[in-house]
C-alpha cells in the first residue's frame, strides 16, 4: 500500500513544485513505483513532468468534482517508474465546489483509495494556500513534507503551518505527520542561511530532510524543458542532492 506524502507551503516560490517533482521523479529512479498528484491549478508539476497542460482531456478536477475514477486520468510519463495524475486552471473552481459537498474533506483520499495499492509513493503537490484543496491532501497523507528556504520570513512561516497540520491531525487525519522539513535554494556560504539553519536544527533537528538542496541554474532551468533534473544533467548537484533526498525521506516513511 502507497505512503501518501504532501508537500505543503502556503508561501509561493520556495521550491516546492521543484521539490515534488524532483523528488517523485528520485523515488522512481530508486526503483520505487510513484504516482505524483497535481494538486495546484497552476499545473507546473504537469508541465514539469513533460506533459502538456493544454492536451489534456482528463484532470484531478474532474475526479473531484466529476466522481470520474482516478485510474481514468493517471498518465504514464517518459521517467522511470513514475506516474502523474495532471491539472490544468479548471481546478481553481474546485475549492467552491468541494465546499458543497458534506465530508468533502475526504474527496480525494476516498478517490485514492480505488488505486493507492498500486504503488509504493503517492505524491502530492499542493497549491500554495490553505484552502480545501490542501485540506484534502492532507486527509489523504501519512505525512507532509515543507520545503522551504533559509529566510527568517520562512520560519515564521513554518510555525504557521505546523500548527495547520496539528488542526487537521486533530480534526481529519489522527495519523497525519510532518515527515521531514526540505530546505531549498541553500547557500550555506551565507551568514542568514547559517543562521537559519542554527535555529531550525534548534528547534527542528529530527525533521529536517538532509542534504540541503543547494541553489543551482539546472535545477531552475530543468522545468523549461519539461524534466527533472536528473534528467536534464544527471551530473548536477542538485540532482544528486534530490537523490540523496528521497533516500532520506524512503528511510523515514
Amino acid at each position: 500500500m502507497a505512503k501518501i506524502i504532501s508537500f505543503c507551503n502556503q508561501k509561493g516560490g520556495v521550491g516546492k513544485t521543484t521539490s515534488a517533482v524532483n523528488i517523485a521523479a528520485s523515488l522512481g529512479i530508486l526503483g520505487y513505483k510513484v504516482l505524483m498528484i497535481d494538486l495546484d491549478p497552476q499545473g507546473n508539476a504537469t508541465s514539469g513532468a513533460g506533459i502538456p497542460k493544454k492536451s489534456l482531456k482528463l484532470t484531478i478536477n474532474d475526479v473531484l468534482t466529476a466522481d470520474v475514477p482516478m485510474q481514468d486520468v493517471i498518465i504514464e510519463t517518459e521517467f522511470d517508474n513514475l506516474h502523474l495524475i495532471p491539472t490544468n486552471i479548471a481546478l481553481a473552481g474546485a475549492e467552491f465546489e468541494l465546499f458543497q459537498h458534506e465530508n468533502s474533506e475526504y474527496t480525494l483520499k476516498n478517490a485514492l483509495a480505488a488505486i493507492k495499492d498500486r504503488y509504493d509513493y503517492v505524491i502530492i503537490d499542493c497549491p500554495p494556500s490553505l484552502g480545501m484543496l490542501t485540506v484534502n491532501a492532507m486527509a489523504a497523507s501519512d505525512g507532509v513534507v515543507i520545503p522551504m528556504q533559509c529566510e527568517f520570513y520562512a520560519l515564521e512561516g513554518l510555525s504557521q503551518l505546523m500548527i495547520t497540520v496539528g488542526r487537521i491531525k486533530n480534526h481529519y487525519n489522527s495519523t497525519l505527520t510532518v515527515t521531514g522539513i526540505l530546505i531549498t535554494m541553500y547557500n550555506q556560504r551565507l551568514l542568514l542561511s547559517q543562521q537559519v539553519m542554527g535555529e531550525l536544527r534548534r528547534h527542528y533537528a529530527d525533521k529536517l530532510l538532509n542534504p540541503p538542496i543547494s541553489r543551482s541554474v539546472k535545477v531552475s532551468e530543468a522545468p523549461g524543458f519539461g524534466m527533472p533534473v536528473y534528467y536534464h544533467d544527471k551530473r548536477n548537484k542538485g540532482a544528486t542532492e534530490y537523490l540523496e533526498c528521497a533516500k532520506d525521506l524512503a528511510s523515514r516513511i
